[in-house]
């Protein structure tokens, strides 16, 4: 059966302006402390999404891309891309507790597995990933990809879900194995980076390059639909409350709001103008709302290589609601 029809949409409710010029990646939340953590290339910047105001910074994380928050341990861990090392952090006292040095090359995203009790970290430029235990601070095993690991997501059930970007696959991890148990092909989709999924109905849902949201069945990897989204994404986020899929398109500046009708049908129901460079994104679970940082750059030089620089003042964080 099909849910009730959508009567809401979502808005920008707040943009908190934080300091400081430096590039930013993945981010987080601890909805149990209130605090979004957001990768500053050399540090971590923590707010108080109460307030929208800096409360710490965690430095000495060299290329920190992404993290995992793992509340029954009371800890998070931030990925060091350039240092191949993830540092772990008290999730109370917002202090380093130790760091811990991996295998893999360019560690970039990362998730904690609560059926394992392990962290998994996705390492970008060695395609594999680093399996942690958080108690001994060790790594205990690595797994090999075809390709460029990206997002993933764990489906609290003994499974991991990963997207292979310069693959456009989809693999399935055995988190007691800590081996990929299945490969799908992602048809229809170019370089999938953003990774949500519906655990109750088994869906997941990858975001890709060319403006699609690919939808697969987690138990048997068939392809279930395709939604059209905007351009530049490189995050996804499911609300399990009101069944919406959410894609960051950074390109366009847009965020775009898919709505589950069951578990075989999908439709937009909105394109929420945001900010361009708004790529990323997370959900609070608890209050469901999103986050989305962003910043304006300095026009790019003619012949000019590499990004250009930040605008001075204009880095902040987007913060989105249901009317």
């Amino acid at each position: 059966m099909r849910s009730v029809p959508r009567t809401s949409e979502y808005k920008i409710a707040a943009n908190y302006t934080l300091a400081g010029e430096s590039r930013w990646d993945l981010l987080a939340v601890d909805p149990d402390h209130h605090h979004l953590f957001l990768s500053r290339s050399d540090h971590v910047q923590v707010v108080d999404i109460r307030t929208g105001q800096s409360v710490a910074t965690l430095t000495g994380t060299d290329g920190v891309h992404g993290f995992a928050i793992a509340p029954s341990l009371h800890r998070g861990f931030a990925t060091n891309g350039r240092a191949n090392s993830v540092t772990e952090f008290d999730l109370l006292t917002l202090q380093r507790v130790r760091d811990i040095k991996v295998s893999g090359q360019s560690p970039d995203a990362a998730l904690f597995d609560a059926v394992s009790g392990r962290v998994f970290v996705f390492n970008a430029k060695s395609n594999n990933a680093s399996v942690m235990d958080p108690a001994s601070g060790a790594e205990v095993a690595t797994i090999a990809f075809e390709g460029n690991p990206e997002l993933g997501v764990s489906d609290g059930h003994g499974h991991v879900f990963l997207n292979i970007e310069d693959k456009a696959q989809l693999v399935e991890i055995d988190v007691k194995s800590m081996q990929v148990t299945h490969t799908w092909a992602l048809a229809g989709c170019e370089e999938p980076t953003g990774l949500a999924m519906d655990v109750v109905h088994a869906r997941l849902f990858s975001a890709c390059a060319n403006r699609t949201m690919v939808v697969t069945d987690a138990s048997d990897g068939r392809q279930v639909a395709r939604v059209a989204i905007d351009e530049g994404p490189d995050g996804a986020e499911f609300d399990a409350q009101t069944r919406d899929v959410f894609s960051p398109n950074g390109r366009s500046g847009t965020l775009t709001v898919v709505h589950e009708d069951d578990a075989e049908h999908f439709r937009v129901v909105q394109t929420l103008p945001t900010q361009t460079s708004a790529r990323t994104i997370v959900l609070d679970p608890k209050t469901h709302r999103l986050y989305l940082p962003a910043a304006r750059f300095e026009p790019q030089a003619e012949g000019a290589k590499g990004r250009p620089p930040m605008v001075a003042g204009s880095f902040s964080v987007l913060m989105v609601e249901r009317k």
